[in-house]
């Protein structure tokens, strides 16, 4: 390993000790992160966490003594600045536990691989993704962002086309900002649909539809291949497929398919905004909310020659300045807001006449 010190300090905390071992090994394998400690549950972790300074928490859901859901709620509180991933088998259950974790504070969420955590290379490359964009900062995206983004306005312009279509991006961090976007949103005097890719698993996409419909107060779902695209309903899309949207014979309509993934990801948010782009030209509009990487940059440039708008979240308030970071470098956002305000621009925005 390089310079121990500048390691990323992980724990893994995990009941399992063959879990733990093959963890250990391909993190370490890496040479950028130091496996600091291990636990084999809640409580062991809470103890470690008082004994060593740490940067994240790999952190299971079910076992014993102290599940991981009881110990995130403790960690939250107590040790505020170390990152928490959960780390889970894919089940529906393990899904709503970890979307609770999120809304509670944590950072993120990886499944262990179905085929068994032995054979995992996929799973250890994406994990280790996730750390390093949990703590390191995006450097070369925020100096190339912030002087090449259009001056920040918190009023969308009435002089533009009527918005016909909007569709929202997003990744690490997205659950909860998603959420409380359309708690927002809720009531508004608006009629668009709205299309949602969230880098999800399929357990976790059916699970999300659920929690944004009764946060948004207005049909959601999982979007059906063929399903025609109705006013004032929001399509989430499924984990594994690219969803978009097609002119159809009377009007358009949903279109999945299992593609090539797009920045590594399936869904991807630039296959819809492309979309969105050739159907509803100037009518359409984008949000692309905090997540890792640069997915929605070139979906963001095409609504733009469209002549389109989009819009992205701040650094302030994305747990990854990743995803909105590129689309904010193209120079073309017509805004770069912290979360609190996004929801309100989109209602202003959605309900200005023409």
């Amino acid at each position: 390993m390089g310079n121990a010190s500048q390691a990323i300090k992980v724990m893994i905390v995990d009941d399992s000790a063959v879990v733990r071992g093959v963890v250990r090994r391909l993190l370490e394998a890496d040479g950028q992160l130091e496996v600091v400690a291990t636990a084999t549950n809640g409580e062991a972790a809470l103890r470690e966490l008082g004994q060593h300074t740490l940067d994240v928490v790999l952190l299971d859901i079910e076992m014993p003594v102290m599940d991981g859901l009881t110990a995130l709620r403790r960690i939250v509180v107590e040790h505020p600045s170390v990152k928490v991933i959960m780390v889970s088998t894919l089940t529906r259950r393990n899904a709503e536990i970890s979307l609770e974790a999120l809304r509670i504070g944590a950072a993120d969420y990886v499944a262990k691989p179905e085929a068994g955590i032995a054979t995992a290379t996929e799973f250890g490359r994406d994990l280790i993704a996730r750390i390093k964009a949990l703590t390191t900062p995006s450097r070369s995206l925020r100096a190339s962002a912030t002087p090449m983004t259009r001056p920040v306005s918190a009023h969308p312009s009435t002089r533009r086309p009527l918005v016909r279509a909007l569709g929202i991006g997003a990744s690490t961090g997205g659950p909860p900002a998603l959420l409380k976007l359309f708690r927002v949103l809720q009531g508004a005097a608006m009629r668009q649909p709205i299309l949602v890719t969230q880098h999800m698993p399929a357990t976790f996409t059916a699970l999300l539809a659920e929690q944004i419909e009764r946060a948004a107060g207005r049909p959601c779902a999982e979007g059906r291949d063929g399903e025609p695209v109705l006013p004032g309903r929001i399509y989430v899309a499924p984990g594994g497929w690219h969803m978009t949207v097609e002119n159809g014979p009377t009007s358009p309509v949903i279109r999945l398919d299992q593609g090539a993934p797009e920045h590594f990801c399936r869904p991807a948010v630039d296959p819809m905004l492309r979309s969105l782009a050739a159907v509803y030209g100037d009518g359409a509009l984008a949000a692309v909310l905090t997540g890792m990487g640069a997915d929605g940059a070139l979906g963001c440039e095409a609504v733009a020659r469209a002549r389109g708008r989009f819009i992205a979240q701040d650094q302030a308030t994305s747990a990854v300045w990743g995803m909105p970071a590129a689309a904010a470098a193209t120079g073309l956002a017509e805004a770069v807001l912290p979360l609190d305000e996004i929801g309100p621009w989109l209602r202003r925005a959605m309900e200005s006449p023409a």
